[in-house]
């Protein structure tokens, strides 16, 4: 009863969240700021930021661990402070990396204050869950902890965020950086959706970044839009290495970058004056990890354990298929720490059970060495017939193929859990563009129904 009082719970502020957050849709990806001498300027929103609060509240942890906080009697208003208040609030944090005020760090706060206010309750809530993995990764490589917040606009606390570029996990990392920096990425296997190993791989490659730039906003804006592109900023802008003063000559995302990992570090100190009330977090039990180096399916464990698969999934989100390939290589499998004992007791029965069916690959295959018989029989047609009859074929394949590129569209099924962004993501489109082409207007799915993704 009382997981069904929280799903309610959740939903509901699912709803009023999503609600907030598809206000003024049209200008959902920039925001608007003039300069001094009056001229406008838009910048696109970095991508993270806008991940919609419906995917967050499908989330494994959200769903088992996070619920809204009932005694929270804050007024759903956002106040409005003077310039001077929010200056002063910037001033007083306890930071290394620079923190200043100006228009575009305001409209980014007024973003995450207002807009966004259901995300940053859901992402005060999940701190809890990964802040610490985020400040022991920093640690180790004596970085400023205030980098933590820097996947707040990367993913908005999401571990399974894939941008539409095929950037993945909480830090958002690319295949080949992640790779580089030492995280595994193949069919069965994706590190960079591990919370831990991709936050000690971010802080290595953060750690490298400062080594080039010694400035942490050019770091910041590196880890946005690369290395290179800040490189060639500063060329542009006469060597002059300030980000600031780099700023027009940045892509227009990472303009807005820097930007928004200062309102990002106020509004996680600060959403108290906001009246927003974080999201209430109940830890998980205790875990642990065992090297595994045998082939074991998800499933295998779940039933002989007992186990919740979705349980055993979220806490091993690097197994993209449900598959630990021990036989590659030994590889860490983490289980409830009362677990650990039951699974060294019971490995032989767990890699047996449902063996045939849930691996299908062959080990040995026999070759059909049957001597082919071939019948041929001789033509009627005249040579004039069956030029005649190739040149009707030619040109109807050609027609067939002309009217396939015109009708040519795909269609998904949408599975339990599904949200738009998940499935944009997933066939590398945009939640907007599947709402156009399937005239939805909010973000309400159907499970089994059909939705046309290009």
């Amino acid at each position: 009863m009382k997981k069904i009082i929280i799903m309610a719970a959740a939903l509901l502020l699912g709803l009023q969240g999503m609600n907030a957050q598809t206000e003024n849709e049209e200008n959902d990806d920039i925001i608007t700021v003039t300069d001094k001498d009056g001229k406008s300027e838009e910048i696109e929103i970095p991508e993270g930021m806008e991940d919609n609060l419906d995917s967050l509240l499908h989330l494994y942890n959200t769903q088992t661990y996070l619920m809204p906080d009932t005694s929270c009697n804050y007024q759903d208003i956002n106040p409005v402070f003077d310039k001077e208040v929010y200056v002063d609030r910037l001033k007083r944090m306890p930071t290394i990396i620079e923190m200043p005020y100006n228009e575009v760090v305001q409209k980014f706060i007024d973003r995450y204050s207002g807009k966004l206010r259901r995300s940053v309750s859901f992402m005060l809530g999940a701190s809890n869950f990964y802040m610490p993995i985020f400040e022991e990764a920093l640690e180790a490589y004596n970085l400023p902890l205030e980098l933590k917040y820097l996947p707040v606009i990367e993913s908005a606390l999401n571990p399974m965020a894939i941008s539409r570029v095929g950037a993945t996990g909480l830090w958002q990392f690319m295949l080949p950086t992640g790779k580089r920096y030492g995280l595994e990425v193949n069919t069965l296997v994706d590190e960079r959706r591990d919370p831990v190993k991709a936050s000690y791989a971010a802080a290595h490659y953060l750690s490298d970044l400062y080594k080039i730039f010694d400035d942490w906003s050019l770091v910041i804006a590196a880890y946005n839009c690369g290395p290179t592109n800040v490189n060639k900023a500063i060329h542009r802008a006469k060597g002059n290495a300030d980000y600031w003063n780099i700023y027009p000559y940045l892509p227009k995302e990472t303009r807005g970058y820097v930007p928004a990992f200062i309102a990002a570090n106020y509004i996680m100190n600060y959403y108290c004056d906001h009246n927003i009330c974080p999201m209430v977090t109940e830890l998980p039990v205790k875990t642990d990890t065992v090297l595994v180096n045998k082939d074991i399916h998800l499933e295998q464990i779940a039933q002989v354990l007992n186990i919740n698969i979705e349980h055993l999934r979220n806490l091993n989100p690097q197994y993209r298929r449900d598959i630990i390939n021990g036989l590659n290589k030994p590889m860490a499998l983490r289980l409830p720490s009362t677990l650990i004992g039951s699974f060294i007791d019971q490995e032989d029965s767990i890699c047996a059970y449902k063996a045939d069916e849930l691996f299908l690959k062959r080990t040995f295959v026999d070759i059909n060495d049957a001597e082919p018989s071939v019948s041929r029989s001789r033509s009627s047609y005249s040579r004039r017939s069956i030029s005649s009859s190739s040149r009707s074929s030619r040109s109807s394949r050609s027609k067939k193929g002309k009217n396939k590129k015109k009708t040519r569209t795909k269609s998904v099924t949408i599975r339990n859990g599904d949200t738009l962004s998940e499935i944009a993501a997933r066939n590398g489109t945009t939640v907007k563009k599947l709402r156009k082409l399937n005239k939805i207007s909010g973000n309400h799915i159907r499970a089994g129904k059909k939705l046309k993704v290009k």
